[in-house]
């Protein structure tokens, strides 16, 4: 009798740790949707328009200058200004995106924004992946790159052959193959996140 008493009372404690655990893994994951919806209405006041990428930001220059004075580019500041607010891993890399995104001749703002609505900026990311913009990542399978570097090389390149250069120069265009299954709130979150920076 005691052993059955023994047996329940072992069972009864073993439901209690699991109960608990789920209740802990249930907190951090309604904190993590949380934080996101927090950044989203944060920025949801902003205007929805319709952005084109396929035109450089790129400073607009008039023939030809020459002068030993360094101009600083104001789209670096702006970029860094911005990842410091959401305490992004892309601090660091600022330059590197506004190199590529002129090197590939597209907005600056594109893999930012991408970066923000996919995964806030590198915050929410799969362990080890360096990738911040979803590039790859279905189901099971996980796109991994060595460095913050490498994927921002490899999805402005893959950004411009795949998409820009296919005529898909707006958010809802880009979304159509980017991720089919959004019901249109991939689009919102690229626009809003957009607006932020210019």
């Amino acid at each position: 009798m005691f052993k059955k008493i023994g047996i329940y009372l072992f069972l009864f404690f073993l439901l209690i740790l699991i109960n608990f655990y789920y209740v802990i893994k249930t907190n951090a994951i309604a904190k993590k949707e949380s934080e996101i919806k927090r950044v989203l209405n944060e920025i949801a006041q902003k205007n929805n328009g319709n952005e084109q990428f396929n035109h450089s930001s790129s400073p607009f220059v008039m023939g030809v200058f020459s002068t030993d004075t360094e101009l600083a580019d104001g789209r670096v500041a702006n970029l860094k200004q911005f990842f410091r607010k959401y305490h992004s891993p892309l601090y660091d890399h600022a330059e590197l995106i506004i190199k590529v995104s002129d090197q590939y001749k597209f907005d600056y703002r594109l893999l930012p924004a991408i970066s923000m609505q996919e995964s806030g900026a590198c915050k929410y990311i799969p362990s080890d992946s360096h990738n911040c913009w979803g590039w790859g990542i279905y189901g099971n399978t996980v796109t991994r790159f060595e460095s913050y570097e490498e994927g921002i090389e490899t999805v402005a390149k893959g950004l411009k052959k795949y998409y820009l250069d296919k005529g898909m120069v707006t958010a809802s265009q880009i979304m159509a193959r980017y991720t089919p299954s959004s019901n249109g709130s991939w689009q919102h979150g690229v626009n809003v996140f957009l607006k932020m920076l210019e």
